[in-house]
């Protein structure tokens, strides 16, 4: 019962230690030094508004995304 529970243990551990070094890599170059990360990109918008500032279907003729 002891081994199966420090196996456990240690598989969390080793899970959370590669879920640490991931989350780093998107602001490593290719030769991983640091570098400024990207701004994450804005969301779509689903909703569209008319030159009057009310909401329309977003295929109508002059609609902007709100």
């Amino acid at each position: 019962m002891r081994s199966i529970v420090s196996l456990a243990a240690a598989l969390l551990l080793a899970a959370s230690v590669t879920g640490a070094a991931d989350a780093a890599a998107p602001c490593k170059d290719a030769k991983g030094k640091f570098i400024k990360c990207p701004p994450p990109a804005a969301a779509a918008s689903s909703r569209c508004r008319s030159a009057k500032g009310a909401f329309v279907k977003c295929g109508t003729p002059g609609a902007k995304p709100a």
